[in-house]
């Protein structure tokens, strides 16, 4: 299966949550976006992929990501990236183990995938 293949897969799946699909940014979401550009939320998401699920072991794991605040945390939960036992079960990346390089980019490319959607 391509990436493109996987992807479409994947935001079919999701679009198929009630929950998942309650996800959108809002107005000052977009705002934010606008604001800051594409290459700082990307940052924002390396940031919070390496601080809030990279590790094997997280504390919190099921409460790490805020529902708000920030248009990526908002795409984590829409996207089933907030913790590790959602990455999982949308993702198959198993938890219990750190997260490497290929993961990492692969979930940032998710998260942002979604915001692309969202703001286009």
């Amino acid at each position: 299966m391509t990436e493109s293949e996987w992807f479409e897969q994947l935001f079919n799946r999701l679009s198929h949550s009630k929950f998942r699909s309650s996800f959108h940014l809002k107005q000052k979401d977009k705002q934010y976006i606008q604001t800051k550009g594409m290459d700082t939320i990307e940052k924002h998401a390396i940031d919070f992929v390496e601080k809030r699920l990279a590790p094997a072991y997280i504390p919190n794991d099921g409460k790490q990501t805020p529902f708000k605040g920030h248009p990526v945390f908002i795409a984590q939960h829409a996207t089933g990236c907030c913790c590790r036992q959602c990455l999982y079960k949308w993702h198959k990346i198993k938890p219990n183990q750190p997260l490497g390089p290929k993961q990492k980019a692969y979930i940032v490319k998710v998260l942002m995938t979604w915001i692309h959607k969202e703001v286009d």
